[in-house]
């Protein structure tokens, strides 16, 4: 779910560039041009695929809670300014700078506790990064709370899982209570003077709950349904207090950016899009995988060094999504040279999201995937607002009459249509991550749903011997 991508636009509007906020520069460097491999002493998440004791005792061997203390003295101003050095972006999908989103919360206490949000909801399709954090690496993303909570002044951390995730939400449980019992949070929390709590707090499974606002309603009991915008999370969020809502990977790999620079951080990647990412590769691969690794690195790279590349070889790749399913698809022409980052992908008319790639080979009835993704939006809609309600009803029925072929060639423009009336016209992005897909499908696919049609008509165009009969 793109989170936080309803503040990113308006902030846009008012504001001069994000590099004008940096508060230290990129040093002066020769300017990369290769992104990638991710050297092993790099690595943030060492314990990604669960190799390790996930408990405090192995996390404490792999350098977790290392001199937290002196990072929490150094007091808030410190850590945002690191975390703004390091060029950090949020990693749920909407690309906002975490250092400036986490600073909205440093204003002149009203008397109102502050609060920070993990959003761990995670429903987008193709994702699976932040559940491995949670499950092999929960020690990392309570420190991460708790920098990020003394960044905020907050009281409290609420993490929010999603409801189907039962062991990552046990884990997290297990490893708060390990936490409180080594006194790293609650009272003085590492011996810092500073008070903190976290809390776990589990979902139901509604993919719309990963909407920041939404998430917030649901947190206070409510259903989960997107509020309008302002007032901000940072003024009025959970309990009318002032909130912030990241993800887990950006709380998560907060530590590490505190104890090794934020130069460190953002000598990674090309400007604007810096560090390293957890990337997600599932579909038609020969070894689907979550990798954490350089961003700007090549997406023909990332698949072919990591996923033991296409089923069939890269001449059989059809297409693929970068970022999850809410973004567009792209054809193996583009994915040859593309960099997989935010600017990159939104240069190939695509977006970098939460880095899923489903890859598709020649095999993939797209159209057919298509559809079948819309069905998934239609039916996660809350229904609050009238252009993703009935908009994405009606896609979802046209696009399934395109897979089987029973549309009109006048109709694609149509769906496409349809689309920029529901994008950017709903409260939260969800209208936004259905009209992608189908814009990807007819941006690069439309021959292909040309020539469905022309066979369906040419399959059920009456024969003459026919017409003579009746």
């Amino acid at each position: 779910m793109l989170t936080g991508r309803s503040l990113c636009i308006i902030l846009r509007r008012h504001l001069p560039p994000y590099t004008t906020y940096r508060t230290a520069a990129k040093p002066q460097q020769i300017a990369k041009t290769k992104f990638g491999p991710l050297s092993d002493e790099d690595r943030i998440f060492t314990n990604l695929y669960g190799r390790h004791d996930w408990r405090l005792k192995g996390a404490l061997e792999r350098g977790d809670w290392y001199k937290t203390k002196e990072i929490l003295l150094k007091g808030p101003d410190w850590i945002i300014n690191e975390v703004k050095t390091s060029g950090l972006r949020g990693r749920g999908g909407a690309g906002f700078p975490s250092g400036m989103k986490w600073s909205f919360m440093n204003k002149p206490s009203d008397g109102r506790p502050k609060y920070l949000v993990v959003n761990a909801d995670e429903g987008e399709p193709g994702t699976c990064k932040d559940r491995e954090i949670m499950r092999h690496d929960p020690h990392k993303l309570l420190e991460g709370c708790l920098l990020a909570g003394r960044a905020m002044s907050a009281c409290a951390a609420y993490i929010y899982i999603r409801g189907e995730f039962y062991n990552e939400s046990s884990n997290v449980q297990m490893a708060i209570g390990e936490a409180y019992q080594a006194g790293l949070i609650g009272k003085n929390a590492c011996g810092s003077g500073y008070d903190f709590d976290v809390f776990v707090m589990r979902g139901a499974g509604a993919y719309i709950c990963g909407e920041e606002t939404a998430l917030i309603e649901s947190l206070e009991g409510k259903q989960g349904k997107p509020r309008l915008k302002p007032p901000f999370p940072a003024d009025i969020g959970v309990f009318g207090c002032p909130t912030t809502v990241s993800n887990v990977e950006t709380v998560a790999v907060a530590p590490a950016i505190c104890r090794r620079g934020g130069a460190w951080f953002a000598s990674f990647g090309r400007e604007r899009n810096s560090g390293t990412k957890l990337f997600n590769i599932s579909g038609h691969v020969n070894t689907p995988c979550t990798v954490e690794e350089e961003m700007s690195i090549p997406l023909r790279e990332l698949i072919e060094r990591h996923a033991g590349g296409v089923r069939g070889g890269w001449d059989n790749l059809l297409g693929v999504i970068p970022g999850g399913s809410s973004t567009p698809i792209i054809p193996r022409r583009v994915c040859e040279e593309v960099l997989m980052d935010f600017d990159d992908l939104v240069r190939a008319e695509s977006a970098l999201g939460t880095a899923a790639i489903i890859v598709m080979d020649k095999s993939t009835d797209v159209i057919r995937a298509i559809a079948r993704l819309i069905e998934f939006y239609k039916h996660e809609s809350c229904g609050q607002c009238t252009p993703c309600r009935e908009g994405v009803d009606w896609m979802n029925a046209m696009m399934w009459r395109f897979a089987k072929g029973e549309a009109a060639v006048s109709e694609i423009d149509m769906i496409w249509e349809l689309s920029k009336q529901i994008e950017g016209h709903t409260i939260c992005a969800l209208g936004d991550g259905a009209a992608w897909p189908v814009q990807g499908l007819i941006r690069h696919f439309r021959p292909e749903m040309e020539a469905r049609i022309a066979q369906y008509n040419k399959e059920n165009t009456p024969r003459q011997t026919d017409i003579e009969m009746i």
